[in-house]
């Protein structure tokens, strides 16, 4: 695999990060959405498993302070996982688990964030994005250009105009940056009372290029209810 060869060569490795500490109260508001079951497995488990068909060193679940099921989980490559206490909103949950990391990444390592709930990104997804984030030396996310005409609603359901999406893209993870950009990003982010929605929004706070790989619809996130009977249906249509 080219990627691995370029790792190895610049002697650089790659770490993933697992927000998993979030309450996910639009899904349901006593059942955990990553914990909901597929095909036998929890549907943190698929992500785990699909984030593990790249060569990582590790990968890091922040999750809750009350979690004691995600530990028990058998996830794949277990020897490589590891486990820090999440925050009270994402952002925070990644900036733990990188100052987690400090004890093990170096500062040009490449370090990926997840969503828990997002089990059917693809490996060529995956390779894409490590691969963009090697060779143009740049941040990088997964998204998709927006497809539907938008509406720019005021007053609770009137129309205002319609908007333009010739140059609009709606953001997937993973996202990914080295370890010490994005780790300073959010830093830096949160000190200044910048709302962060994700890693590129804190990335582009400190004029850091972040490069847009093209994804795939089917990387959905699972959010309401019947986003898991989708996400049932596309890992059924992906084997």
């Amino acid at each position: 695999m080219k990627m691995t060869t370029n790792l190895r060569q610049n002697n650089r490795k790659i770490w993933a990060i697992v927000p998993a500490a979030g309450s996910g109260r639009r899904f349901s508001k006593t059942e955990l959405k990553q914990y909901q079951v597929i095909q036998n497995q929890t549907v943190l488990a698929h992500t785990i498993a699909r984030l593990n068909d790249l060569p990582l060193a590790g990968y890091v679940l922040a999750v809750g302070e009350q979690d004691q099921y995600a530990q028990t989980l058998p996830l794949k490559n277990k020897h490589l996982s590891h486990f820090c206490l999440g925050g009270a909103e994402r952002v925070d949950s990644v900036l733990n688990a990188l100052r987690y990391l400090e004890q093990f990444a170096q500062a040009d390592d490449l370090v990926f964030v997840h969503d828990a709930a997002r089990p059917c990104v693809t490996q060529q997804c995956l390779e894409n994005l490590v691969d963009t984030a090697i060779n143009l030396n740049s941040s990088a996310i997964l998204a998709i250009p927006v497809r539907d005409t938008l509406k720019f609603v005021e007053n609770q359901q009137d129309i205002n105009k319609t908007v333009s999406r010739d140059q609009l893209w709606q953001a997937q993870t993973p996202q990914i940056s080295t370890f010490s950009k994005l780790k300073t990003a959010i830093e830096i982010a949160l000190e200044n009372n910048i709302v962060i929605t994700d890693e590129a929004s804190a990335l582009e706070y400190i004029n850091e290029p972040v490069k847009v790989v093209m994804g795939r619809s089917d990387n959905i996130k699972i959010t309401y209810p019947d986003d898991l009977e989708l996400a049932k249906l596309i890992l059924q249509s992906q084997q």
